[in-house]
């Protein structure tokens, strides 16, 4: 079955969503707003939620351009899917958190413990952070180089699964009688020691229902793929062109195969902006409505900052002028410059393209054109699902779940219930085992 995550964004996904009148400007900050949405997700049968987050504003560091977005408002993404658990009870909840500026016993910690309060619904997407401003919120004076980050995040995440593993399943006896609350043998102290990091645990958090979180990546460069390729079980990607699309899932799939992993064992969604109207006509219309109420001046800021080179000084109708690899988001630097070079885009063309969503796929038409899309790319190898990027929130969710989730199902490609209580369990993923349990079944 097709996967389907659903990008949690305040006012939606459009850059210009807040100007619509249909839409709350400050949505970002309402806990009724995110209860709403994530719950319209939920009635869906969506997979997840997914909600992203950086220690700093995303896109180019300069109020003179926050000052035209929702950037400057963004509430801290674990204490919002705390609360958005605890008004539901299938959906997934899958967070952001750095493995550059945070430490791998309080990220840890954090997602143990949602896990536990959302009985196994959690998700971590790791990230580098790719944004080179949150170095200056955790006293650093430069963003760390690319290369060193990855180094970093792959100790980090396998400290954290450490930790996860420090009880076995059955570790907690809770013998009242006997005055034993748990087996000591069951208890695995880590003793990590290791270039960046030194944690001896226990971590205070029980095993999860689903044996441990779920491990989401986005990194499209060689060093996120390849860590991509060992440790994650859900990749969201950046994708425009279907054969592109479909060369980079096979290549993927290869690698983790080669990683000693089963392909399934990564799930592959590309984020697409969804418009949906009664007719094609009339989303086209509302998604121009939306282009028009980008403001140039953030139109080429936001392009200059997924490229990595101030564009403003460059003829807006003249050509996008070659750039080379940042410190910061590769792997979505690559395919904006890869559409730019293959339609022959001048810089308003393309930050019109891509200023939209950030550089995801835009979709509009009917339910059966979207419904078509997607069976499209997930028939034809390039995706095991989406996650989807409603241009304006709450209406356009509300039209996806009412008008293109019901085709889907009726093409026997989405579910018509949930499988499983857990997120691993509805995307069909295995229930990791306690590495420590293992060892010692294999000493006896």
């Amino acid at each position: 079955m097709m996967k389907l995550g659903f990008f949690l964004y305040g006012t939606g996904h459009h850059i210009a969503s807040w100007r619509d009148p249909g839409v709350m400007p400050n949505a970002n900050q309402s806990l009724k707003h995110y209860v709403n949405i994530t719950q319209i997700a939920e009635r869906g049968l969506f997979d997840f939620v997914f909600n992203a987050d950086s220690n700093s504003t995303f896109g180019p560091d300069d109020p003179d351009i926050w000052k035209r977005t929702t950037v400057s408002m963004r509430l801290e993404p674990l204490t919002l899917l705390g609360a958005l658990a605890a008004v539901t009870s299938r959906i997934g909840l899958i967070s952001t958190a750095t493995t550059t500026y945070l430490d791998p016993f309080h990220v840890a910690r954090m997602f143990a413990t949602l896990d536990q309060l959302s009985e196994g619904r959690v998700g971590w997407n790791v990230v580098t952070s790719s944004a080179a401003s949150e170095a200056l919120n955790f006293s650093h004076a430069a963003h760390v180089p690319h290369d060193q980050r990855y180094e970093r995040a792959a100790e980090f995440i396998d400290v954290a699964q450490g930790l996860w593993d420090t009880w076995e399943d059955d570790a907690h006896v809770l013998d009242k009688n006997g005055g034993l609350f748990f087996h000591p043998e069951k208890l695995h102290m880590l003793h990590h020691k290791g270039t960046h990091f030194s944690v001896r645990g226990p971590l205070m958090v029980p095993r999860s229902p689903q044996g441990q979180p779920v491990i989401v990546q986005a990194g499209q460069s060689e060093a996120g793929l390849e860590l991509a390729a060992r440790t994650a079980e859900v990749l969201f990607t950046v994708s425009q062109n279907l054969e592109a699309s479909k060369k980079f899932y096979a290549e993927l799939k290869a690698r983790t195969a080669k990683c000693g992993r089963s392909p399934d064992s990564i799930k592959v969604m590309p984020g697409v902006l969804t418009v949906v109207g009664k007719s094609r006509d009339e989303a086209r219309e509302k998604f121009e409505q939306l282009q028009t109420l980008i403001h140039p001046e953030l139109g080429v800021a936001m392009l200059s900052d997924i490229v990595g080179l101030d564009l403003s000084k460059y003829p807006l109708d003249g050509p996008v002028p070659d750039v080379p690899l940042t410190n910061t988001q590769q792997g979505r630097q690559k395919v904006v410059m890869d559409m730019a070079r293959a339609e022959n885009m001048t810089i308003r063309q393309l930050y019109i393209r891509v200023a939209t969503a950030r550089g995801h796929r835009v979709v509009f038409g009917t339910a059966l054109d979207i419904a078509d899309a997607l069976e499209e790319w997930y028939r034809g190898g390039a995706a095991d699902g989406f996650n989807i990027m409603p241009q304006t929130l709450p209406h356009e969710l509300n039209t996806f779940v009412d008008e293109v989730i019901p085709e889907l199902q009726r093409r026997g490609l989405f579910r018509t219930r949930y499988e499983g209580a857990t997120l691993r369990e509805n995307l069909g993923l295995p229930r990791p085992p306690n590495r420590f349990a293992a060892t010692s079944a294999a000493a006896e």
